[in-house]
């Protein structure tokens, strides 16, 4: 069983992500699905949590809301304080940009850039290239363990070594909340355990983790799992 991270929680910690009564409709003719049915949640900052669920539970759709891809048709989502729904695309893709990580399952790397230039991404979009962002994104390829394919495109490198490439992407910007959809998902178990630590250095420095995953023993590395089932929250486990 891995160890859980240690919990950095103040004595009244700040609350970064709020849901209350949050639902997400999507209609299709006559027919409609409720794919998220009033789901209340706080997580603070610095926490760990673990979504699981069953496939349909609404899994994807939270992390699509949490992440500002997707908007709630009913409820109040607000993310550090600030309530999303007031914001058009313009602002919520600059939140996404400066504000959280994206590590995705099938790693969304750019076939034709090189790790250098996929780690770099974000910050192209940001505007800010400079020999400054090549450094940090040398020194997070580094961090895990990369520094020796930086030349290296995605189709030279394996699984393990894309999401690691995904990882660093993720961190570049020095997001606040790390979002993370079945990191381990393609890997073998040893690799998975080495992401897994990865992630926990990740909110040991203080990052917000929530992370979707369909295995116990990745979700034991969190401080927090909350299972879903049938768009609701049906229970929350605190604790190793």
């Amino acid at each position: 069983m891995p160890t859980p991270s240690p919990d950095p929680r103040p004595t009244e910690p700040e609350t970064v992500i709020r849901l209350v009564g949050v639902e997400k409709i999507y209609r299709m003719g006559e027919s409609e699905v409720r794919a998220l049915d009033g789901v209340s949640l706080d997580i603070a900052r610095g926490r760990f949590l673990a979504v699981m669920g069953s496939s349909g539970s609404g899994k994807s759709t939270l992390m699509n809301l949490l992440g500002c891809l997707d908007r709630p048709t009913a409820g109040c989502y607000t993310l550090e304080g600030c309530d999303m729904a007031g914001l058009d695309d313009n602002a919520l893709s600059n939140i996404r940009l400066r504000r959280i990580g994206f590590i995705f399952q099938s790693f969304n790397l750019i076939p034709q850039l090189t790790v250098r230039e996929n780690i770099e991404l974000p910050l192209f979009y940001l505007g800010q290239e400079s020999a400054a962002s090549t450094k940090r994104a040398e020194k997070l390829a580094e961090l895990v363990g990369l520094s020796g394919r930086l030349d290296h495109r995605p189709a030279q490198l394996s699984g393990g070594q894309q999401q690691r490439v995904a990882i660093a992407r993720a961190l570049v910007n020095d997001p606040a909340i790390i979002l993370a959809d079945e990191p381990t998902g393609n890997l073998d178990s040893k690799t998975g355990r080495q992401i897994m630590d990865l992630l926990t250095q990740c909110n040991a420095d203080g990052k917000t983790i929530v992370m979707v995953t369909h295995e116990p023993r990745i979700a034991a590395y969190a401080h927090t799992r909350l299972f879903m089932s049938d768009g609701r929250v049906d229970r929350v486990e605190e604790g190793g």
